[in-house]
């Protein structure tokens, strides 16, 4: 089937990078069409040959002329109808995040203008894109990820979808960084002896086998891991059953540096098997 892909969000959050992403991955892209056209799109590549035009991707943004985002669920359903597949994904990221990057590349908010402040613009392009924020099968907060880190993921996970599996994503994180917005499971994994209080240990990380071997050691570690295993093995095939198109499991703990990722290792090593491609991401090891 062919797959219809909607990128969407918040200025500066990377749609133009995902699109450039989709488009390395061989989609047709169409960057800011008006929101009403989507179906004549839809209808004309529609009519191509397999090997003419198989996926498309479009960027729909705030300024869509002539279009009311709030029609937006009407309009997808007009797309699917044409025999697309189609998915919606929505970047976003907080707005200290934002306020910084449009600082740095000295941008104009595409609805700032003279008289209104950027912080307003940000709140008034939120509000007009809740209708398709609400309609999304992916969310990405782009807050902590750099642009070759967002492509990388995009053609993880997008790419893994095409292959007609769920994509599934195993991430670690630090609670004093803030929650991953993309998350369908959250798991907080505070209560577990934490490597941090040992001097030797600090430095290192989940994926260092003095941490390891600590860790392993610990009877509360083992029983976490083991009622994680428990709990994910029938749930995660149950999510795919419900033809969901990516299931992100985040595990937390306060640095996101030591038990969350040892755990989120040991689960993939679990189920690398019955998940052929799963991803693992460790945010805050990947933030440097």
């Amino acid at each position: 089937m062919k797959r219809f892909i909607i990128i969407s969000g918040l200025s500066g959050a990377g749609k133009t990078v995902a699109l450039h992403a989709l488009e390395d991955l061989g989609y047709y892209g169409v960057d800011n069409l008006p929101l009403r056209l989507l179906p004549s799109l839809a209808e004309e590549l529609s009519t191509k040959s397999r090997q003419q035009v198989m996926h498309a991707a479009v960027v729909i943004d705030a300024r869509s002329p002539g279009g009311d985002l709030g029609e937006f669920g009407t309009l997808l359903d007009a797309i699917r109808s044409r025999g697309f597949r189609v998915q919606v994904l929505f970047l976003e990221a907080d707005r200290e995040t934002l306020l910084m990057r449009f600082s740095e590349t000295r941008r104009k908010h595409p609805l700032s203008e003279q008289d209104t402040p950027l912080s307003e613009a940000l709140d008034r392009e939120a509000a007009l894109l809740r209708p398709v924020r609400d309609q999304a099968d992916l969310i990405l907060d782009t807050s902590l990820t750099n642009v070759h880190q967002l492509v990388e993921l995009l053609h993880e996970r997008v790419g893994r979808k095409a292959e007609g599996r769920m994509s599934v994503t195993l991430q670690s994180f630090g609670f004093k960084n803030g929650l991953p917005r993309d998350a369908d499971m959250l798991f907080d994994v505070r209560c577990l002896p934490n490597p941090y209080w040992q001097p030797e240990l600090r430095a290192l990380t989940g994926l260092d086998a003095p941490v390891r071997d600590y860790l392993r050691g610990k009877s509360q570690v083992l029983e976490m891991l083991t009622s994680l295993e428990q709990f994910l093995a029938p749930w995660i095939p149950r999510f795919e059953q419900e033809n969901r198109a990516y299931l992100s499991i985040a595990i937390g703990c306060t640095g996101g540096r030591h038990r969350s990722v040892f755990l989120v290792q040991a689960l993939a090593e679990k189920f690398k098997d019955d998940f052929p491609g799963l991803i693992v991401r460790h945010r805050e090891l990947e933030a440097g």
